[in-house]
């Protein structure tokens, strides 16, 4: 596939997370909820999570911004449910590693839609607003670890 084919690809996921978010909304009863902003671009997330035992049950999120965040959201809450916690930060910091455009390991791990966002390690400015929801999933499951 030839790098236009694969860039129109990309964004055509990237579209299609934004339109069609997957886990939009909160999650019932006591979950944790991490809210985080970008003032830069006026992204604003809340990121809901149920964890238990070591697992992330459920993993959902609200908020406005724009196309890349919410995007980005959207596959990460996809990517992370019914895994350890450990694998969810192994992940983050594998998409870190995209977003600054380094190569990456994924050591097994199937990153999924989550490779559509490669394309804005070219765009620094972007960088912050594809990675609040992933920042604010470490900061929940960082709080869940210590207690």
């Amino acid at each position: 596939m030839s790098f236009n084919n694969l860039d129109t690809l990309y964004r055509q996921v990237i579209m299609d997370h934004y339109k069609n978010p997957r886990n939009r909304g909160s999650i019932e009863g006591d979950p944790m909820i991490v809210d985080m902003n970008n003032p830069t671009c006026g992204d604003r997330i809340q990121v809901y999570l149920q964890v238990e035992d070591g697992l992330v049950q459920d993993a959902k999120f609200d908020g406005e911004g724009c196309s890349i965040s919410l995007s980005s959201a959207s596959m990460m809450t996809q990517a992370i449910k019914g895994r350890p916690v450990d694998e969810a930060l192994k992940m983050s910091e594998l998409f870190s590693d995209l977003m600054q455009g380094k190569d990456i390991d994924e050591d097994g791990l199937d990153l999924g839609d989550i490779e559509a966002l490669q394309g804005v390690a070219k765009f620094p400015a972007r960088i912050k607003c594809a990675t609040l929801a992933w920042k604010a999933m470490e900061k929940g499951v960082g709080e869940e670890k210590q207690d």
